[in-house]
């Protein structure tokens, strides 16, 4: 099979991230590495030589070896309820000290810590784990969670957990009120880019004022006649207000120029399908002139009453854009 030169998120994110407030809130030990890295959003790490009171010091979550029956584990509680379509436990840098094996258990509890009544569900049965390894699995189960439990067997360490799905937007509450549309804490996700080599679309999407240039999202240069490209799935359908385009801490990098086409898509479409219909989309603005470090404010004067799901954002030639935020109401 062809590989696809473009990137496909399919609309999944990182229920675990800590920017949607997904927290560790038990464990059952930590004393090598806090299992509060464990959901770090940044890949893991290797310190060559690097030791602490307790020993070496790894990037992830480690448990002391365990000398009696048992095993160890930890919960996360997500920072919005959502549906878990796959998950990765990454070993990385783990080598003699990762779990012979892992499984993950959910439910769905209004607690910070689910009760001794809580129904814990399994979604993944014990698996082997391997060394310094990505362990990749489907998750069938398409029930709304709100807490995840990892257990190690029967002790060990684990770099990074990533929880992907999407944010079940009928649990939020939006009224008639304006909101973001494109953001991330609403359930907004990234369907598609053609390049994200120094930043993830997805960082775009994020709240607040980005951190850095790594904090946003950024393509290499392309050398030539150019657009590079994402398309976001909002939130919610709605209409648009406001756009702002923020090219917070892109200084000789950011893009010269950007234009925006937008759609309403009923029901589920292929990603495929999304992507290579997006061309023919309307504008929703023209191409316009960006500058440096800047937030850009925009008002739909091309869309204004139109019902819009789907955003595509075309950057020219290339380069890097902070934030992206729609605003408006859901209808």
């Amino acid at each position: 099979m062809k590989k696809s030169k473009y990137i496909f998120s399919n609309g999944l994110v990182d229920l675990a991230q800590t920017r949607l407030g997904s927290k560790i809130v038990f464990k059952t030990d930590d004393f090598f590495a806090s299992a509060n890295r464990i959901i770090n959003p940044a890949p893991p790490i290797f310190k060559e030589g690097a030791f602490d009171k307790h020993g070496k010091w790894m990037d992830g979550w480690e448990t002391r070896r365990r000398r009696r029956k048992g095993h160890d584990y930890l919960i996360i509680k997500l920072g919005k309820p959502g549906r878990i379509t796959k998950v990765d436990i990454d070993t990385s840098h783990f080598s003699g000290n990762h779990p012979a094996q892992a499984s993950l258990h959910a439910c769905y509890s209004n607690k910070r810590i689910p009760g001794k009544n809580s129904t814990w569900i399994t979604i993944l049965k014990k698996k082997i784990t391997k060394a310094n390894s990505h362990h990749f699995f489907n998750i069938k189960n398409k029930s709304v969670f709100t807490h995840i439990k990892l257990n190690i067997y029967p002790d060990g360490g684990v770099a990074r957990l990533r929880i992907y799905g999407s944010i079940a937007t009928e649990k939020i509450n939006f009224g008639k009120k304006i909101i973001n549309l494109s953001s991330i804490l609403n359930g907004a996700s990234i369907i598609a880019c053609n390049n994200q080599h120094f930043g993830k679309a997805e960082n775009i999407l994020a709240p607040g004022n980005g951190k850095n240039m790594g904090d946003g999202w950024e393509t290499r240069r392309s050398r030539g006649n150019n657009c590079d490209w994402l398309i976001l799935k909002c939130a919610k359908a709605g209409k648009i207000n406001k756009i702002q385009i923020d090219t917070h801490h892109f200084k000789g990098n950011y893009p010269d120029m950007c234009s925006l086409q937008a759609v309403y898509l009923p029901g589920n479409i292929s990603s495929n399908l999304i992507v290579k219909k997006s061309s023919k989309w309307k504008l929703l603005l023209n191409k316009v002139k960006l500058r440096a470090n800047r937030k850009h404010n925009f008002r739909n004067k091309l869309m204004p009453k139109n019902k819009i799901n789907y955003i595509k954002i075309n950057i020219f030639p290339d380069g890097g854009i902070s934030r992206f935020r729609a605003l408006g109401r859901v209808i």
